[in-house]
């Protein structure tokens, strides 16, 4: 048993106090010893810390569908890029056809498709949007003239 030890204890010498990488052991070795110490060796300290993250997240999910989810968005930039993430989701979805734009909550929707069911299924998903407050549909079906609403900012 005195040998295994000793030549253990010769073994770990010559590791770190080799000429060529001896000091770059030395180093690992002293920065991995203090994170342990930094960290308080691991494992009750690390369990707690696991457990109030956890906690901590567990709370921040209920206060999020206590107040209804999503928020709206802040600005109208903002507000067109979250329409067409829910309107253009679909691998199908007409995103070359279909321009998005938002103006004090309001959405405008214009654009040709080639189906009915389309135009008001966009719309739809629109509508459905935190944020919105109205959509203005000016999308029209191939030969129909596009609406054009009087009055709307970008006509």
């Amino acid at each position: 048993m005195t040998f295994v030890s000793g030549a253990g204890l010769g073994a770990a010498l010559a590791y770190f106090l080799d000429g060529q990488s001896g000091s770059g052991r030395r180093a690992v070795a002293r920065d991995k010893a203090g994170k342990y110490v930094r960290t308080g060796s691991g494992t009750v300290q690390s369990a707690a810390q696991s457990a109030a993250a956890q906690a901590q997240g567990v709370a921040a999910r209920a206060q999020h569908a206590a107040t209804g989810g999503d928020s709206a968005p802040s600005d109208d930039v903002t507000l067109t890029r979250k329409v067409e993430t829910e309107i253009f989701r679909d691998a199908d979805a007409p995103k070359g056809a279909v321009n998005v734009t938002a103006v004090d909550g309001i959405v405008e929707l214009r654009g040709q498709l080639d189906d009915r069911d389309q135009i008001e299924a966009l719309e739809a998903k629109a509508r459905k949007v935190t944020g919105v407050r109205d959509v203005r549909n000016m999308l029209h079906l191939p030969g129909e003239t596009p609406v054009n609403v009087v009055g709307t900012p970008g006509t």
